[in-house]
C-alpha cells in the first residue's frame, strides 16, 4: 500500500524497488526522502537508499547516519547508500511495517539531509559552490 502524504525532506519510509533491472536496486529497502519540500513534482520524489551492511570499501559517497532513524529496526549502524540516489513515484513508498496492522515513519535531521545531499553530489561528479 502507498503513502497517502507527499513527504517531506528527512523522512524514513520503505520503497519497493521491483521493475528495476540489476545491477540496480531491486528489493524493498528503506530510504531517506531528500529533495525538497515543493509541489513542483506533485507525485515524484528523490531517495538515497538505506543499509545496515557496511560498504567493503567505504567511498566518499556513503554516509554513516547518527542513529538508526529505521523504525523497527535494532541495527547498531545504518548507511546512507547515497551513489544510488533515485526520483521515485510516491505509490513505491510506504511506511515501515513493525507489527502486524502496525506501521511506522522514521526521520533524520536536516543537517543528515545535507549531508547526503552532498555525498549524492560526489557521486554524481559535481562541484558543490
Amino acid at each position: 500500500m502507498a503513502i497517502a502524504f507527499h513527504p517531506k525532506a528527512g523522512t524514513v519510509l520503505v520503497c519497493d524497488f521491483r521493475g528495476y533491472i540489476e545491477p540496480e536496486i531491486i528489493k524493498t529497502r528503506p530510504v531517506v526522502v531528500v529533495s525538497p519540500n515543493h509541489m513542483r513534482r506533485p507525485g515524484l520524489v528523490t531517495v538515497i537508499p538505506l543499509s545496515t551492511t557496511a560498504p567493503i570499501r567505504i567511498e566518499p559517497y556513503h554516509y554513516l547516519l547518527q542513529g538508526n532513524p529505521v523504525p523497527g529496526s535494532d541495527a547498531q549502524a545504518v548507511w546512507a547508500k547515497c551513489d544510488l540516489v533515485a526520483t521515485v513515484s510516491v505509490v513505491r513508498l510506504d511506511r515501515k511495517k513493525i507489527a502486524r496492522g502496525c506501521y511506522s515513519v522514521g526521520y533524520v535531521s536536516m543537517e543528515q539531509v545535507r549531508a547526503m545531499r552532498c555525498r549524492a553530489a560526489i557521486s554524481l561528479g559535481l562541484e558543490l559552490v
